[in-house]
C-alpha cells in the first residue's frame, strides 16, 4: 500500500534569505507569506487530504492552518518536523556567518558537519524519514501533507533519490512549495520537486 506524502515548506517570514531563524519562536508570516500560504491552500484543495501535520515552529504551524481552513482537520504538531536545531547558530544574521570556517564546512560536508553545539543534518535526515515511514504506514492509500522547513525536505527528498546530503544544493525548496513522494512498504519515490503556486 502507497501513501502520497505532500512535503511543503513554509511560507515567507521578515527573517528570511537575512537570519539563520532555526527553531527561534515568535516569528510568524509577513502579509506576503501570509498570501503565499493562502494560494498553496487553493492548489491543495485538489487534493483530498487525509490528515495534515506540522513542525512546532510558528511559521510552518500558520502555514499548515492555511492549508486546514475548511477542510475539517486539525494540524498535528510533530517534534519530528521540526526545524534542523542550528546550535549557536540561532539567531545569526547569515552576513555575520560569512567565513566562519565551521560555516563554511557545514556548507561544503553536510553529510558529516554540524553546526556548533546542534543537529547534523544527517541526525535531521534519521528523525524525519522515520516519521515519514511511520506516517505512509498510518495512511495507506491516503494523502498526507506535512509543513516543515527548507532543509528537512531537502534531507528527506535526498534521502529518497539516494543523494549524498553533499549534494543537497542540488534542487530547490522555495518557501510555500510543494515535494511530492509516494511511499510505501516497498520504499519510495519522488513525485514532483519544488512545485510552486504564483
Amino acid at each position: 500500500m502507497t501513501a502520497t506524502i505532500f512535503l511543503i515548506r513554509h511560507a515567507s517570514h521578515a527573517h528570511l534569505g537575512k537570519i539563520l531563524s532555526g527553531r527561534l519562536g515568535g516569528i510568524g508570516l509577513t502579509s506576503s507569506g501570509i498570501s503565499e500560504a493562502e494560494r498553496l491552500a487553493d492548489h491543495l484543495r485538489l487534493h483530498d487530504l487525509a490528515a495534515i501535520q506540522s513542525s512546532p515552529v510558528q511559521r510552518a504551524r500558520e502555514t499548515a492552518a492555511a492549508i486546514a481552513a475548511g477542510r475539517g482537520l486539525d494540524v498535528d504538531v510533530a517534534e519530528a518536523l521540526d526545524e534542523i536545531d542550528f546550535g549557536d547558530w540561532t539567531g545569526s544574521a547569515f552576513e555575520a556567518l560569512v567565513g566562519d570556517p565551521e560555516w563554511d564546512r557545514w556548507n561544503d560536508s553536510r553529510a558529516t558537519a554540524a553546526p556548533p553545539c546542534g543537529e547534523s543534518m544527517a541526525a535531521a535526515q534519521a528523525r524525519v524519514v522515520a516519521h515519514l515511514r511511520a506516517l505512509a504506514g498510518n495512511h495507506p492509500s491516503e494523502s498526507v501533507a506535512v509543513v516543515t522547513h527548507c532543509d528537512i525536505i531537502r534531507a528527506a527528498l535526498a534521502h529518497v533519490l539516494g543523494l549524498s546530503l553533499d549534494d543537497f544544493h542540488r534542487f530547490d525548496v522555495d518557501p510555500a512549495s510543494v515535494s511530492r513522494i509516494a511511499m510505501g512498504d516497498w520504499g519510495a519515490r519522488v513525485l514532483s520537486i519544488n512545485e510552486v503556486c504564483r
